[in-house]
């Protein structure tokens, strides 16, 4: 299988890292690779395509893992667009609710001309509970079966009940940014949006 995550930024960035990590379950990894999206962009989707396909044959892969439907901010995905163009199924997987009050005044706000389309994609697939041996976890699945999607998120949790190929992911794409600040957030984090702009 396969996950992407995006690693930590700062509001002043233009870019947040990304990175793919294909890994043998539970955690023989096989290859990784790193990218970019815009922070607040909109071309979340197509650089996870084109990094998900430069991690090599997508043969061998039996689903695509995301933290949640958004990178680098509100770069929103699009879950179907990537199964259909992936021939993969894809799972995204969140710790809490979202606050979709929250999310549709902030996409509002920073973003009026396409904030329903953002929307639309964030709301696009209901989440279901995933039991785990610690803290339910929460998901949306499209290309299979709820019952698989979970099935595939307990299995690949090592340690604790969080998908240790999305660990991975994110511990590879925030690698290049040392030290940390304070500054640095992601969306995924539950981080509040600052007022002086759209960067999560």
């Amino acid at each position: 299988m396969v996950a992407v995550d995006d690693g930590a930024f700062s509001r002043d960035d233009s870019t947040a890292p990304i990175a793919a990590v294909v890994v043998s379950v539970p955690q023989y990894v096989e290859a990784i690779r790193t990218g970019r999206v815009r922070v607040d962009g909109r071309d979340a989707t197509r650089r996870t395509i084109a990094l998900v396909r430069a991690t090599g044959p997508l043969d061998g892969l039996r689903a695509l893992l995301v933290d949640g439907a958004v990178l680098g901010g509100f770069n929103v995905l699009d879950l179907d667009l990537l199964h259909r163009s992936l021939s993969l199924p894809v799972v995204a997987v969140t710790r809490r609710p979202p606050d979709l009050r929250r999310i549709r005044a902030a996409l509002e706000k920073w973003f009026p001309r396409d904030a329903a389309e953002r929307m639309r994609l964030l709301t696009a697939h209901r989440l279901f509970r995933v039991p785990t041996a610690g803290q339910p976890l929460l998901a949306a699945a499209v290309g299979c079966r709820r019952a698989d999607a979970a099935r595939l998120v307990v299995r690949t949790a090592v340690r604790g009940y969080w998908p240790e190929p999305l660990r991975l992911a994110h511990l590879v794409a925030s690698a290049g940014r040392t030290p940390p600040t304070p500054a640095d957030r992601t969306l995924k984090e539950g981080a509040r949006r600052p007022e002086e702009g759209p960067v999560a």
